[in-house]
């Protein structure tokens, strides 16, 4: 019954955004519970959190869960609902010290609820047949992100942190081999936020998964870990991008790899029989599906380069 509640609330606070079919309610909202207590039990920092008020603590809890439902989910314009409430749950965590890594995780990901709205805008609904279910929106092609992207970084400064960062580590990325422009994606990732910590686990400017941290000899157990140290998260960021570049030849596919792991992207292609990420993009996550555009949009803006114009550095010893 305690479980029951929950979805209600989860519904009623208008933190679910896809619709649920009649014949399935039941066995819905019975998973839908279990997996947001799972899922907040075994990623959420209580520690951290324990500083909220218990309603203020269970708000952010639904948010998280949620949140990380849709990103991880099929349709990029799901994410469009969960807009308000990302700007409830933001000032909870400003608040405290304990949990402000987790509000600079945040604050670069509403851009993605606000571009999700925009899109819900620019795509008509989907044809309803009489007498049968909405279907679900399609999912907006690639350029069609990348349009808005553009259109929303016009506006929009460096990040006060990327002044000093940006010349402080684009040797570091030039050193391992990768286009020196791709520090950008850590305004993507944290905004050149060093503190942020996703609720999955992920820290540092360019967000890095403890097991990927830890690929590349990087400590990250409290308190000495590593990722929050700008320049040792650069390199082992740079590191692995690398290493997605030649896995896969393609920027648009290794940075689709460095948001949704290599696995996803392998399968996808394998699935989809396809080679580029334009075709397998309706298949990702919703958040990898925003992430390539974004990260292009940002280049463009910040650098005035698209990801077909990167060019490798020189191999040491070459001129």
């Amino acid at each position: 019954m305690r479980r029951l509640k929950l979805c209600f609330a989860l519904i009623a606070a208008g933190l679910v955004a896809a619709p649920v079919q009649a014949q399935d309610l039941e066995l819905d909202l019975e998973e839908m519970a279990q997996s947001v207590e799972a899922w907040a039990a075994e990623n959420l920092d209580e520690d951290a959190l324990r500083v909220l008020r218990e309603a203020d603590r269970e708000q952010v809890n639904r948010f998280f869960t949620e949140l990380q439902k849709q990103l991880h989910g099929e349709y990029v314009l799901d994410l469009a609902g969960l807009k308000e409430a990302a700007r409830a749950v933001l000032p909870l965590l400003e608040r405290y010290e304990e949990t402000a890594p987790y509000a600079a995780w945040l604050k670069p990901r509403l851009d993605y609820l606000e571009v999700a709205d925009q899109l819900v805008l620019k795509l008509p609904p989907p044809r309803v047949e009489p007498g049968q279910p909405a279907p679900p929106r399609t999912n907006p092609p690639p350029a069609l992100q990348q349009e808005i992207w553009v259109r929303k970084l016009a506006r929009e400064p460096w990040p006060a942190p990327a002044k000093s960062y940006v010349p402080q580590l684009k040797p570091i990325f030039k050193q391992a081999g990768v286009p020196p422009e791709l520090v950008w994606i850590a305004e993507v990732e944290s905004s050149f936020d060093a503190r942020a910590r996703s609720p999955a686990g992920a820290a540092g400017m360019f967000q890095l998964m403890p097991a990927t941290a830890r690929q590349y000899g990087l400590r990250t157990t409290w308190p000495l870990d590593q990722r929050v140290k700008p320049e040792l998260c650069a390199k082992a960021a740079a590191q692995h991008l690398a290493y997605l570049h030649r896995q896969f030849k393609d920027w648009r596919l290794a940075l689709a790899a460095y948001n949704a792991g290599e696995g996803t992207v392998r399968n996808a292609l394998k699935r989809q029989r396809a080679g580029s990420f334009a075709a397998i993009a309706p298949r990702l996550p919703a958040e990898t599906q925003m992430y390539v555009p974004r990260v292009e949009a940002v280049l463009l803006r910040r650098e005035g380069l698209s990801l077909d114009r990167l060019s490798l550095p020189p191999k040491p010893g070459q001129s």
